[in-house]
């Protein structure tokens, strides 16, 4: 068994400089919580300091940076990327107990968001305005151009740590901002290998820092002035809350939430329940998007539940190295814990458990819930575990109502061939994403992507999230006469 006194400790990336610190940090392995997955650094407050000033001072000359350049840096990191889809994938299974299927699907993914970044890099435009909209502005024109707002802070997660941290590197180069990423505490080693291929591919010097980082020095990353943009993705009350702190920086936030899927009596149930399996318990349900409420109408529910409740029996709880593994571990024995906990209090409350329902260690079997309160946590709260609660419904109208009862939206997912239930959805559903025969954890890396009430601010998408790290600026033009 590894020990962590014979691990080699991975450097962190300072400003395009390799350096340790006094702090070391010990990665664990979810799946095995006595062996650690590796060790690296903390930043110190000095170290912090300056990768701030370096990212200030470089974002003089990536602003500059023309559209061929960005692009250019962006297309070499995501070929690095692909170059090293296996060692990256093999990463993030052992430092996010990801099962290695998954693993490598986001390495794919990451490899897609490096190369829109560097195709939106391309094509970042503006418009000709006509301005001669009433006799006094007669004999002028406007002409917008976006501009790089400045330096960009970021803070990642740990339940997609490569591709969700690509999500803020990858518009930030593309818009002409340098950045400082805080990467997951929980598995910061994905992204610093990352900064490898970022060293690789030249990007101006100090415009790029990832950093693990304490908590209080993360705080200090929020409030920081010289930032001018704010990117976070993680929970909603240290979202929220960061808000409050940030100041005049613009702000995204993708945050939480408890997603709903409605499965109508038109829907194919055996493609609905193919997908809701996916939905609901890959990665054990730790993803924001993850199907936690499902809504399924009196005339289909007997008939979803068995076939659902078959199909999630069969998945393979295990070793997230093994090729064969559905669901590996759950982040740590506190996050599997906390799930039991809410699990009996649903039962106590009424609820019945139809699968699973119990933790070993950090696994959590695939759990199914039915005739459960909806104050309960399980319902009314974001489980990111792998457990969903069924309600029945009789009319689409009370369907909508259900997922919308919620503080939370950010994607749902309606199962219908009713055409007038998929616009109903699509016009009353409070989300920022409605999925149609899908399930809400679809997504794809260049679609707008992000919630409303507790779920979030802003949205991210290539395109969108440069929209956040650019200002417009208008040019007008008066012609003499």
């Amino acid at each position: 068994m590894a020990t962590a006194t014979n691990l080699v400790p991975h450097r962190i990336f300072l400003a395009g400089r390799w350096v340790d610190s006094p702090d070391v940090l010990t990665i664990a392995n979810p799946a095995r919580p006595g062996e650690p997955a590796g060790l690296t650094y903390q930043a110190t407050a000095e170290q912090y300091e300056e990768a701030v000033r370096a990212a200030v001072a470089a974002f003089e000359v990536t602003r500059k940076l023309p559209a061929y350049e960005r692009a250019a840096i962006l297309r070499s990191i995501s070929a690095g990327i692909r170059a090293r889809r296996e060692e990256l994938g093999r990463l993030i299974a052992l430092e996010s107990g990801k099962p290695i299927r998954d693993a490598l699907v986001e390495v794919d993914r990451a490899t897609l968001t490096f190369r829109l970044g560097a195709e939106e890099a391309e094509r970042i435009g503006g418009e000709v305005m006509p301005l001669d909209l009433m006799a006094s502005s007669k004999g002028r024109v406007g002409i917008t151009r976006r501009f790089a707002a400045g330096p960009v802070a970021a803070i990642s997660p740990f339940n997609f740590p490569l591709n969700l941290a690509a999500h803020k590197l990858a518009p930030a180069i593309a818009a002409g901002c340098s950045i400082v990423l805080k990467p997951p505490s929980k598995d910061p080693l994905t992204m610093l290998t990352v900064a490898e291929i970022v060293e690789e591919a030249g990007v101006p010097a100090g415009a790029v820092s990832i950093l693990p980082m304490s908590r209080e020095l993360g705080d200090r990353l929020v409030a920081d002035d010289r930032f001018k943009v704010l990117t976070f993705t993680g929970s909603p009350a240290v979202g929220w809350d960061m808000k409050a702190r940030a100041g005049r920086k613009r702000i995204v936030l993708e945050l939480g939430g408890n997603a709903g899927a409605i499965v109508d009596r038109t829907a194919n149930l055996e493609w609905a329940v193919r997908r809701i399996v996916v939905g609901a318990f890959s990665y054990s349900g730790q993803v924001c998007i993850s199907v936690q409420r499902i809504f399924v109408h009196d005339d289909v529910f007997d008939a979803f539940l068995a076939t659902f409740a078959a199909a999630a029996s069969a998945l393979r709880l295990g070793d997230p190295l093994e090729p064969e593994t559905d669901l590996g571990p759950m982040v740590d024995e506190k996050a599997a814990l906390r799930t039991q906990a809410w699990v009996d209090e649903a039962v106590a409350m009424g609820g019945r458990v139809v699968l699973g329902g119990k933790a070993e260690g950090t696994f959590f079997a695939p759990t199914i819930l039915v005739d459960t309160p909806v104050e309960a946590k399980v319902c009314s709260q974001e489980a990111f575990a792998p457990l969903v609660v069924l309600f029945r419904f009789s009319d689409f109208a009370d369907a909508v109502r259900q997922v919308n009862d919620s503080s939370f939206g950010l994607q749902a997912g309606v199962f219908t061939n009713d055409l007038g239930n998929a616009f109903r959805a699509f016009d009353e559903i409070e989300v920022g994403g409605v999925i149609l025969n899908d399930v809400p954890t679809y997504r794809i890396d260049h679609m707008p992507y992000g919630g409303v009430k507790d779920s979030g601010l802003g949205r991210e998408g290539l395109r969108y999230a440069i929209e956040d790290m650019t200002e417009i600026r208008i040019l007008v033009v008066a012609q003499p006469g």
